[in-house]
């Protein structure tokens, strides 16, 4: 396939993952405001036990798939990273989100089925139901971006075309593998995406020593 299919099918990843990635964001804030809400102690278990299911399974791949692949349109075409100020402030709110997801959501939702099967009323702290709402909000936030493309250039600077063909086909298939294998394994292992990733990005560096050096002379 052609270079334009291939980048084509990159933004078509990315979008139904980050669309995905909200909308089961939004699944866990709607069961842990259950869990918060109900008299019924089953109910409670079962809704905080999905919740946790969900951002193992399901969430927390397909963040890792919507992140790559935003990253790597970055690293793949002339927007960059910090060209454009909608770029950047994707890039930040994708930082901060995978850093909450990673290091606090899990562990949080973890914590809230075992306060719901010692029989706590109340096993989903407020900060945890707030901090999933703020997590789909943030996501609707940076949907708007992509639209909009507000504010304009962040700065000028060297202007790296289009990668070749090969790259925009790892960063289709490299999040797709990652995921099968991690529902295998039974937990996200985003090994390849990280290797294609790093990849890209020690390539973008050597394409950009050459048009730096002639900018300077």
């Amino acid at each position: 396939m052609k270079t334009k299919t291939w980048r084509q099918l990159t933004v078509w990843l990315h979008v139904i993952t980050s669309v995905a990635w909200m909308g089961e964001a939004l699944a866990l804030f709607t069961l842990l405001a259950i869990s918060r809400t109900t008299e019924d102690g089953a109910t409670r278990v079962a809704a905080t036990s999905m919740a946790h299911e969900i951002d193992s399974l399901l969430l927390a791949p397909l963040a890792n798939a919507s992140a790559f692949t935003g990253f790597m349109l970055a690293a793949t075409t002339a927007w960059g990273f910090t060209r454009h100020w909608w770029v950047l402030a994707k890039f930040a709110i994708t930082l901060v989100q995978l850093y909450a997801g990673i290091f606090l959501l899990s562990g949080a939702l973890q914590d809230s089925v075992e306060a719901a099967r010692a029989g706590e009323p109340e096993p989903a702290p407020p900060a945890l139901v707030v901090g999933t709402a703020l997590m789909a909000s943030a996501l609707a936030f940076q949907a708007w971006l992509s639209v909009a493309k507000p504010w304009g250039k962040a700065r000028t600077g060297v202007k790296l075309p289009t990668a070749p063909t090969w790259v925009f086909a790892a960063a289709v298939g490299a999040p797709l593998a990652d995921i099968t294998v991690g529902l295998m394994l039974g937990y996200p292992l985003p090994a390849l995406s990280l290797v294609v990733l790093i990849t890209r990005l020690v390539q973008r560096r050597r394409e950009l020593r050459p048009q730096v050096a002639m900018a300077g002379s």
